[in-house]
């Protein structure tokens, strides 16, 4: 049976009635909370528990061990939570031997990352009556937002709304990173109820760094106009060329991972999906519209031209920037033919 994120959230009084979760997608900050509250309705009944966990390739490699946990008495607890992280369609047949069994004492929440529509472990979790099935996917921004003003205003913390975007670009999409730096900011405002602008940077180490991540994205996208715009309202004076060439190095490997995978799978949104790191929600339209104009051959051109940029600068301090500018701009020139 499928249940949406939101609805659990509303409304968790009835998940203790199921044994069988099953949590997928690449919101782990959710998949966090969802199973928070799966342990909370549980422990509504009894809050004798003993809870354990398993990577799938624990359980493939031993699965003796698996099966003698779920179905073995326990001296301490009552009730067992068991969490099995990872997982694939690997565990099908072990997870439909236990659900055959049904053991009421026993509660299994399972982790999983993207699983696509043909999974079979998917398809179990949503078909059976006796299942919860919960996609996680990323938050929206507004979602985020939510979360952020909520907790401020919970604990009476004032933030101007510059502040609050600065703390959701920070989290990355993800509410668990989300929450990390809310509780540095609630931590720091224990005597203090205003917190301006330049304390909520230093606070979530913030560098500047998405600036240096727009100029290159604008620049692999050939987006000529833009990135001369922000040359020289940003980095014309101040322009650290390494750690741009890194970043543009960084995302350029990005592209080369994803194109190399392409022939495996017709998916290209799937590929996007659990690329690890994962990619930010608002950044996947700009990387689609990458590799629409990149081919395979140019990227490791790209990336032999980085090493020489870098190497060119350090030889020649004097001309660095001309040289920095010059391999940038060719880039984008580029990418703005064939886009």
């Amino acid at each position: 049976m499928i249940i949406k994120s939101f609805e659990v959230q509303k409304n968790s009084s009835h998940l203790s009635k199921y044994n069988f979760y099953l949590l997928y997608g690449e919101n782990s900050g959710l998949k966090k909370d969802i199973r928070d509250i799966i342990k909370m309705a549980v422990k509504q009944k009894n809050d004798n528990i003993e809870i354990l966990s398993f990577y799938e390739t624990e359980i493939v490699n031993n699965e003796e061990n698996f099966f003698n946990f779920i179905y073995s008495g326990s001296l301490f607890s009552n009730k067992k939570i068991v969490n099995i992280f990872e997982a694939t369609d690997k565990i099908i047949k072990k997870i439909t031997s236990v659900y055959s069994e049904y053991p009421e004492n026993v509660f299994i929440i399972i982790f999983s990352n993207i699983l696509e529509k043909k999974s079979k472990l998917r398809n179990f979790f949503e078909t059976n009556k006796k299942t919860i099935c919960i996609p996680c996917y990323l938050d929206s921004e507004k979602e985020l937002e939510i979360i952020a003003q909520s907790e401020f205003r919970k604990n009476n913390i004032s933030l101007s709304r510059e502040a609050i975007n600065l703390v959701i670009e920070k989290s990355n999409s993800d509410r668990a990173n989300l929450k990390n730096e809310i509780d540095k900011i609630k931590s720091y405002a224990i005597n203090k109820k205003k917190i301006e602008l330049n304390e909520i940077k230093s606070l979530i180490n913030f560098t500047g760094d998405y600036k240096s991540d727009f100029l290159v994205n604008e620049c692999l996208c050939g987006n000529v106009f833009q990135y001369k715009k922000i040359i020289s309202e940003l980095y014309i004076n101040t322009v650290n060329q390494i750690l741009l060439l890194r970043i543009l190095s960084n995302k350029v490997q990005r592209l080369l991972t994803i194109k190399e995978q392409i022939n495996k799978s017709n998916n290209l949104d799937n590929l996007i999906n659990v690329l690890k790191p994962p990619i930010f929600w608002k950044e996947k339209p700009v990387v689609k519209k990458q590799l629409s104009i990149w081919s395979l051959t140019d990227l490791k051109k790209i990336i032999g031209g980085i090493n020489n940029t870098e190497l060119l600068c350090k030889k020649n301090p004097q001309i660095s920037k001309a040289i920095f500018f010059d391999f940038f701009l060719k880039i984008c020139v580029k990418a703005n033919n064939f886009s």
